[in-house]
């Protein structure tokens, strides 16, 4: 368990650009999803070729959550979009509001960028409710057998 006094730094990629790569390498380990495919995306956001940004929670020099936000999180309603993706908290600092924190974080700063609303598939009931997410429709994931939970967030 984590220490209630812990310090976690949260904060969107373009405020630390020097952590791309370690980012990248980082959702890679959770994901299994290339590395190579994170750092086109962040690249892309960095470089100002799109408003779909990267978030980190970090505690010192560890990253302990992140999330990104994607054109299309490999479901097959291409329509709704862009996609909250890679949503992720390290096993020993679960429970810290870690997840919650950054999901505020992506959904008021892509509001500011005028990107609203912002969707995302998951297979948790319950979970994103508590930070304003509602269920939208189901969604055929790429190369999923079964249909997944889409929601929303506007």
């Amino acid at each position: 368990m984590i220490n209630a006094n812990v310090e976690y730094t949260y904060f969107a990629l373009e405020e630390r650009p020097e952590l791309k790569d370690m980012a990248a390498d980082w959702f890679h380990k959770k994901w299994g999803v290339p590395k190579e495919a994170y750092l086109e995306c962040m690249t892309d956001y960095l470089e100002g070729k799109t408003k779909n940004g990267w978030y980190l929670c970090m505690l010192g020099d560890q990253i302990v959550g992140g999330l990104g936000v994607i054109e299309n999180d490999f479901h097959d309603r291409k329509d709704l979009r862009p996609n909250v993706c890679a949503v992720y908290t390290e096993e020993a600092h679960r429970g810290q509001g870690i997840a919650g924190k950054l999901l505020d974080l992506v959904v008021s700063d892509m509001k500011k960028k005028g990107v609203s609303p912002l969707y995302l598939v998951t297979d948790h009931t319950g979970f994103y409710e508590r930070y304003g997410w509602e269920f939208f429709c189901m969604a055929q994931g790429d190369d999923e057998p079964e249909q997944t939970r889409l929601y929303i967030h506007r």
